[in-house]
């Protein structure tokens, strides 16, 4: 997966809302936090176009999660072969039409995905569909046999053939998930 997953926008959101004063100082810096804030103070339609901001225009302010790009570096020279499967919208619902998929390859470049001192990964291997069904027919077609998410709903949309990671950095309540959790991306070789 790309967005939550490979890039964080922790940071990202909460500058956005603090530069447009939507937050006390009390609110961390979490992605998560300032959505919640924003909704229980019904303004739902600022957090939509925040993400319409952040996925596009500002993008390059997100940061890789600590450990993305040595992990996949190092799978990829253990010969592991990897690709990027996103769902997201062309263009976001609220706030300046700006293409999403070309902000996140743009992203990707900016963090040497393509490039041959970085990952050296081929435009082929990256791949953002509309829906969600699309995102799974993608995973399948592709003979994926791990898939990492951030998303419980995607995993719980795999076949059993594929076995989902869960990428929660947080952590998760409760034991009763069937997939192993993944906190830091280091820990990623030992979970494959």
């Amino acid at each position: 997966d790309f967005d939550n997953t490979l890039i964080c926008y922790d940071e990202l959101f909460h500058a956005i809302a603090t530069e447009r004063s939507l937050l006390p100082a009390s609110i961390p810096k979490y992605k998560i936090a300032v959505r919640d804030h924003l909704r229980a103070t019904g303004q739902e339609h600022e957090w939509t176009r925040m993400q319409g901001e952040a996925y596009g225009r500002r993008i390059s302010e997100a940061r890789a999660y600590d450990g993305v790009l040595d992990t996949l570096r190092d799978l990829s020279r253990s010969g592991v072969s990897m690709c990027v499967v996103s769902h997201k919208t062309r263009t976001p619902y609220l706030g300046e039409p700006f293409d999403l998929h070309a902000a996140a390859r743009d992203w990707l470049e900016q963090h040497q995905f393509f490039d041959k001192e970085g990952l050296g990964w081929s435009r082929n291997q990256v791949f953002f569909e509309l829906t969600k069904e699309q995102k799974i027919d993608r995973i399948l077609t592709l003979g994926c046999t791990h898939f990492l998410d951030d998303l419980p709903e995607i995993l719980d949309m795999l076949p059993g053939s594929i076995r989902g990671v869960l990428f929660a950095p947080e952590g998760v309540s409760g034991t009763n998930h069937p997939w192993p959790i993944l906190q830091n991306w280091v820990d990623l070789p030992q979970i494959l």
